[in-house]
């Protein structure tokens, strides 16, 4: 049976049942099914998943390497034969979506074919997020009697924008084609997460003969106001998305666009929704995106910087970028301890002018808890530093092609390729010493990654070993990504030399 697309909270949203009981709770927690390799835990609590309308089954997971829940996704074809047919092909499409990688995309990490009940199956993993979807938050906003904060707009705008951008701009670009504010999910933190981006993927790739359960999010008549006139009628681009990304920002901005009970909302209640915008360049915003020549829609990249949400200077966030991808080499709280010694009268920077005194700016002006805030931003993704590169065509890497699975049997665990760490390392800490005993030296490496993750490692240092190989073999086993292993070579070979003259 498959999930209606507006009616849950996706793979970012498990709707437990409340007042569950304890004998219940370890019914959930019980262990359906393993992964073939072993590190992915299916559990018996379903999941309602909203940002892939159709599939059959979704069932939260545990990521045992690192103890963190998954979403279990099931696709199953009854149609074996034509199911092979077109096997290739299918497993190519995944092999695409697991390399999309955005902080404000919901991941793919992995996916698997398996025979399940003479069913031809496809199984794959994604992101968790626990908080719920953007349509939910504004419904308890409005129920609070509360206004929309505009910064949290602005903020919100931004991170779909970039999420689009990085989309459209791969070579050929991805179409989203599913995008409403059943699929935008937010975090706890801010963060913004846009499930259903195979979406549109699938529908394109699955040919019909395999009565694919895939439906839409059109289907759903509430969401019918999302998609543009031409969308399904003509060959559609990019503004397909630009229009669901204007309707999605004319709904945060006025919390709910009301369709006085009916199914589906109308272009009156639309156009309701529009004349209630107060701020011009809002409006202007808004307006733009919704124009129903696909033609004359804005792009993605070009909205980002709009005046109404281009408000942190690409100095400042180059700035920000650059201090959070070398704070490994700094203290966790660095920015606190340096601000305690700073001298609040001293001025930190100072514009001549011809003629008149100079304007001067002092430490005492600066909001260091402003600052601090700024920071952890950057560092949770709000402020992607790709939303300010050039537009020229990024294509995706391709994915190394996973080990067929044997569709006849996949109980017995098989071995699989290490997998690849994606998370950029923020902080490293390594201590060594000395053994007596073995006569070599013992190392402890503590990495910590942007998710917050902690990661230690030990290891009895060989005479031979040099630092670039160890980091190089770290990225070979999956504990850090490739981008990071230069970093991590050099911070060694410092430590090393440092207890190399410490010892002697």
């Amino acid at each position: 049976m498959s999930v209606p697309a507006g009616e849950a909270e996706g793979a970012a949203g498990a709707l437990r049942p409340a007042g569950a009981s304890q004998e219940e709770s370890e019914d959930e927690g019980e262990v359906l099914e393993e992964s073939p390799c072993g590190r992915w835990q299916k559990r018996n609590e379903q999941v309602n998943q909203g940002n892939m309308p159709g599939l059959q089954n979704a069932f939260l997971a545990m990521d045992t390497e690192e103890g963190v829940e998954v979403v279990w996704n099931e696709l199953q074809f009854a149609d074996l034969k034509a199911f092979k047919a077109h096997e290739e092909k299918i497993k190519t499409m995944f092999e695409q979506l697991v390399v999309v990688e955005h902080p404000n995309i919901v991941k793919v990490h992995k996916y698997w074919l398996a025979m399940k009940d003479s069913m031809a199956q496809v199984i794959f993993i994604t992101e968790y997020v626990s908080s719920g979807s953007l349509k939910q938050f504004l419904k308890k906003t409005k129920k609070n009697h509360k206004a929309m904060n505009v910064r949290a707009w602005k903020r919100w705008c931004t991170q779909i924008l970039s999420a689009l951008s990085y989309l459209h701009a791969c070579d050929p670009p991805i179409i989203h084609g599913n995008l409403t504010s059943d699929t935008v999910f937010i975090q706890h933190n801010g963060l913004i997460k846009i499930g259903s981006v195979w979406h549109r993927i699938f529908a394109n790739a699955i040919p019909a003969d395999l009565h694919s359960p895939v439906c839409a999010g059109r289907e759903e008549p509430h969401n019918l106001h999302f998609f543009p006139p031409e969308y399904g009628h003509v060959a559609d681009g990019t503004a397909v998305d630009i229009f669901s990304f204007g309707m999605c920002a004319l709904e945060m901005a006025v919390l709910e666009i009301q369709s006085n009970g009916d199914t589906c909302v109308s272009e009156e209640a639309v156009e309701r929704a529009r004349r209630s915008l107060e701020d011009p360049n809002m409006r202007e915003f808004i307006l733009g995106c919704l124009l129903l020549n696909p033609d004359k829609r804005p792009s993605a990249h070009s909205l980002l910087f709009h005046r109404v949400l281009f408000e942190v200077h690409s100095l400042k966030l180059l700035a920000a970028h650059c201090f959070i991808s070398n704070q490994y080499l700094m203290p966790e709280n660095v920015v606190e301890e340096k601000t305690k010694s700073l001298d609040l009268n001293m001025v930190m920077a100072e514009m001549q002018r011809r003629g008149r005194p100079p304007v001067q700016w002092r430490y005492s002006e600066v909001s260091f808890l402003e600052l601090d805030k700024f920071l952890e931003d950057v560092r949770n993704g709000i402020y992607p530093l790709m939303n300010f590169a050039s537009t020229r065509p990024h294509t995706l890497p391709r994915a190394a092609p996973q080990a067929s699975e044997d569709l006849q049997n996949t109980t017995p665990p098989t071995p699989e390729p290490f997998d690849v760490e994606t998370r950029k390392v923020v902080q490293m800490q390594c201590s060594m010493e000395w053994s007596e005993e073995k006569g070599q030296w013992h190392l402890t490496l503590l990495l910590v990654l942007e998710d917050r993750l902690h990661r230690q490692l030990s290891y009895d240092l060989l005479p031979t070993d040099c630092p670039g190989d160890l980091a190089a073999e770290l990225v070979h086993y999956g504990f850090i990504r490739l981008d990071d292993c230069e970093k991590l070579g050099t911070f060694l070979e410092n430590a090393f030399h440092r207890h190399q003259l410490a010892a002697s």
